[in-house]
This record gives C-alpha cells, sequence and structure tokens, in this order.
C-alpha cells in the first residue's frame, strides 16, 4: 500500500493497494509522478519488514527519488505517539510513516557491496544449520539411550569424538560390542584411522555387557540411524557454509577483524551480518545502543535509576556482539585481566560478560573504520 503526502502534510494520491509486482510497482510509480509533477522533490519511506520490503527498496526508482528505510521498531513507536499503539492497519502505519520522513528519519538507501549481501547469506545459513544440528543431537542422544544404555558413563561426550561417533554408528547394539572384545575393537577402530586406546575399548566393552536392553531399543536403533546420516549432512553444510565465509570475509570491509584474538571467521560473518553496511553506524556507542545492551535509566525530579540491560534492539546484533566479547575474554590478555579485576570488584558472569562485548563493539568500530589490524598496545 501506498500513500503521497506534500511537505505541509496535505494528502495528494491514496492510500491505495498495488500488487507486488513488476508491472504493478511500475504502474504505481506512474501514477505517483502524474500526481506530484516532473519537478517534485521525492523522498520515499519503506518500513523494513524482514526480506519482504528488499524488492522495493532494490527497484529502479525515477532519477532524483530519494529512498529511505524505517525501523519498524519506530514506525510502532510513532503510532503510539498517535494514540494508536492498538490499532495497526496498513493505513495508519502509512501514516506513522509519512510522519518519520518529514522529521527527516530513515536510513538513505544506498547501493552496498555485494559481498556483505553474500556474508548475511551464509551466515544465516550456518546458524540455521547449527541450530538444526543441535536439536538433532540431543534426539540422537534419547535414542542411542534407549538403544545402549549405559554408554554416556563410559564415554561421556559421544557425539563429540570420532569413538563416540563410530560407537554409535556402528555398535548401538551393545551385544555386537560385547561378542567383539576390546583387543578386536581396538583394531576395528584403528582399519578406520581411529586411535582408541585400550583402557576406554574395556570401559565400552564392559558398558555393552553391563547395558540392560530395552523393549524400544529395536526402534530406537532405526531412529538413530536416519538421525547419523541427518546429522553427516549438517556437518558437510556447516563446514561449507564455513569455507565460503572464509573466501568472503576477507574481502569485505571486516576484514580487519580477524587480527584481533579470539576472532575467527565465523565470529566475525556473523558481526558483519548482524551490522550490515558499517558506514550506516556514526560511532560504537550507536551500535551497542541497537543491539540493546545498553542500561535501562529512568530519571524523574533529579533522582535517577539505572536497570539491567534494555534488550531493546537486534538480537542478532547482541548475540554476535557478546560472541565478540567472550572470543576476547578467552583468548586476549588485556581482555582477561579487565575481565578479572571485574570479577575481583564482585560482578557476577552477565555484567562481565556485557562489559567485554562494549569492549569488543569499540575495538571493531575503531578497526573497520581505520582499515587497521589489531594492536594490543592500543588496547590495553
Amino acid at each position: 500500500m501506498v500513500s503521497v503526502t506534500d511537505v505541509g502534510r496535505r494528502r495528494v494520491l491514496g492510500p491505495v493497494g498495488f500488487r507486488l509486482t513488476r508491472s504493478d510497482l511500475a504502474a504505481t510509480v506512474d501514477r505517483i509522478g502524474a500526481a506530484i509533477g516532473p519537478s517534485a522533490q521525492v523522498k520515499v519511506g519503506v518500513e523494513a519488514a524482514g526480506h519482504y520490503h528488499r524488492p522495493v527498496l532494490d527497484y529502479r526508482w525515477p532519477s532524483g527519488w530519494e529512498v529511505l528505510e524505517l525501523n519498524p521498531a519506530h514506525v510502532a513507536e510513532q503510532r503510539r505517539v498517535a494514540g494508536r499503539r492498538r490499532v495497526k492497519t496498513d493505513a495508519v502505519d502509512l501514516e506513522a510513516i509519512t510522519e518519520l520522513v518529514l522529521a527527516g528519519r530513515g536510513h538513505p538507501v544506498v547501493v552496498t557491496a555485494t559481498v556483505l549481501g553474500e556474508i548475511a547469506a551464509w551466515a544465516a545459513h550456518r546458524s540455521r544449520r547449527v541450530a538444526v544440528r543441535s536439536a538433532t543431537k540431543n534426539q540422537l542422544l534419547g535414542q542411542l539411550d534407549r538403544a545402549f544404555p549405559g554408554l554416556s558413563m563410559a564415554l561421556p561426550d559421544v557425539l563429540g569424538t570420532k569413538v563416540g561417533r563410530l560407537i554409535a554408528t556402528e555398535f548401538s547394539e551393545p551385544a555386537r560390542l560385547a561378542r567383539l572384545g576390546e583387543s578386536r575393537l581396538v583394531r576395528f577402530a584403528g582399519g578406520r584411522d581411529i586411535q582408541l586406546r585400550r583402557p576406554l575399548a574395556q570401559r565400552l566393552v564392559v558398558a555393552a555387557r553391563e547395558a540392560l536392553p530395552t523393549a524400544a531399543a529395536a526402534v530406537a536403533r532405526k531412529v538413530l540411524a536416519a538421525d547419523l546420516a541427518l546429522l553427516g549432512d549438517l556437518d558437510i553444510q556447516i563446514k561449507a557454509a564455513e569455507a565460503e565465509l572464509a573466501m568472503l570475509v576477507p574481502r569485505s570491509p571486516f576484514a580487519t577483524l580477524t587480527s584481533v584474538p579470539g576472532w575467527g571467521v565465523v565470529r566475525v560473518a556473523n558481526y558483519a551480518a548482524a551490522l550490515g553496511d558499517p558506514a550506516r553506524w556514526p560511532s560504537a556507542r550507536q551500535i551497542y545502543r541497537a543491539a540493546g545492551l545498553s542500561p535501562m535509566q529512568y530519571e524523574s525530579a533529579g533522582k535517577r535509576r539505572d536497570g539491567s540491560i534494555s534488550r531493546e534492539g537486534s538480537v542478532a546484533l547482541r548475540r554476535a556482539l557478546i560472541d565478540l566479547g567472550m572470543g576476547l575474554w578467552l583468548t586476549d590478555p588485556a581482555a582477561k585481566a579487565y575481565a578479572g579485576e571485574l570479577k575481583s570488584r564482585g560482578k557476577h558472569g552477565g555484567i562481565i560478560a556485557c562489559a567485554l562485548a562494549h569492549r569488543a563493539t569499540r575495538i571493531a568500530f575503531a578497526l573497520v573504520r581505520d582499515h587497521a589490524g589489531y594492536d594490543p598496545a592500543r588496547w590495553n
């Protein structure tokens, strides 16, 4: 739906609806041009709506028309200001968008490097596959407990080791492993390029002999085999996505971030995907606030009260910043010392994580802005 309003807030056209097709949008643009005249200065405000608004943003608008992308949270807030917080219709949203555009809000849409879109796509693809893999592992462990009770006592990390994957794939039936014995199990693993020490092989064989069979073991093994096949496919897709990101990140404005200790390709790609075009951000403070990590603040009559983090902002950006902070915490000596100082002052883990995310935000913004590598002396 579209409406046209002049600078004096007089409605020129609409609101009218149109189909989101090339011909309908072109006809709507022609209709707008006929209503406003050829010499008018035009600003087009488009509310961001996931990926659904992208065809409108990427449309080849007439020369001289400025296209602005509006935050949906700002549109909702403008409805509240107009007394329509609980009234959401396309026409009401258009009125809110109009007020925001007339007030100078919105980000100008510019042609950005294709590499940023590719990074966002592959990072999102990897994140989805990692989430599915985690859920599949939980399902797989449940089926494994039914098929081979007691295995986790002998081998706590079944899916995180080559030996565990081997047992889950080849010996989900404990009776078969018990018949094989420890010596033949060691040779069997060696034939598949897996080093299995004899004490661990002995524990696995004992666990197989002591396993209590369940009535659901047979069907659990069938489901387990399907889950293992799915898990292997997910591992392949995740590795392929990481390989793509490893080629894309060095070609992006975020290439210098991989020089920071603890910031590998995946962490940097998640940050780049959540942040988008770095030129949109005037300072690290805006990035930190957009992630919802700034504390809530209430001040009235000279009294001020700060609360916990607001959580109002991009969840993906918040997770990316915290992850960058964790990378510093684990590997950077200066960050470790900073975290240790906060801990000695009685700060709990959540506060330390937010503090390191703030540190990571400033470092990442400065390195991207200056196109410089990480200098430990600068950030001590």
